[in-house]
């Protein structure tokens, strides 16, 4: 150990005197993430290649900015889905609930004109009743974020109206046919 305190080998280099001995020794560097009775094995870089600092997230993972908007529209159909299911969980147990991005470009035969928000899926040979909701289209016709929510819920409950076979106002009192 040197008088400046405990002392690291250079990578790469070797000895002449003493096989396996380097032949210059560093001091090591102490911080507060390394523990200053252990010599340090191998340096942290602080900044790239090309001295800029190192590439990480601009927003720390504990802000609600870190969400991008396709998880925070997952949460909304969640949410809407929760709530329905309080009131009729023996009817949509077993109901899948998918979020895509677009609808097909193929329309459904009884879809006539305009970008479905949501579809229903009857039950097929195997696969259970889907409800999909689609995201750039609902988040293209709400007014503004506040509105979004909103849509999401009547979206979902026009859907879950369909599979149930009653009118939406049935299923959620708060149904809104403004949108």
């Amino acid at each position: 150990m040197s008088p400046a305190g405990p002392s690291r080998p250079v990578p790469g280099s070797s000895s002449s005197a003493t096989p396996g001995a380097p032949d210059r020794v560093l001091p090591a560097r102490r911080g507060a993430d390394l523990p200053t009775s252990a010599p340090r094995v191998g340096a942290v870089r602080r900044r790239d290649r090309r001295g800029r600092g190192l590439r990480g997230p601009v927003l720390p993972m504990s802000t609600p900015g870190y969400r991008t908007r396709a998880e925070r529209f997952d949460d909304l159909v969640l949410d809407a889905v929760e709530d329905l299911e309080r009131r009729w969980a023996r009817q949509l147990d077993g109901v899948e609930f998918a979020v895509e991005d677009v609808p097909p470009s193929d329309p459904a035969p009884w879809e006539s004109g305009g970008v479905p928000l949501g579809r229903y899926f009857p039950a097929d040979t195997g696969l259970p009743h889907r409800i999909v909701v689609y995201r750039r289209p609902v988040e293209a016709r709400a007014h503004d974020a506040a509105d979004l929510p909103d849509l999401v819920r009547d979206v979902v409950v026009e859907q879950v109206a369909h599979l149930l076979g009653r009118s939406p106002e049935d299923v959620d009192p708060g149904y809104d046919e403004g949108h």
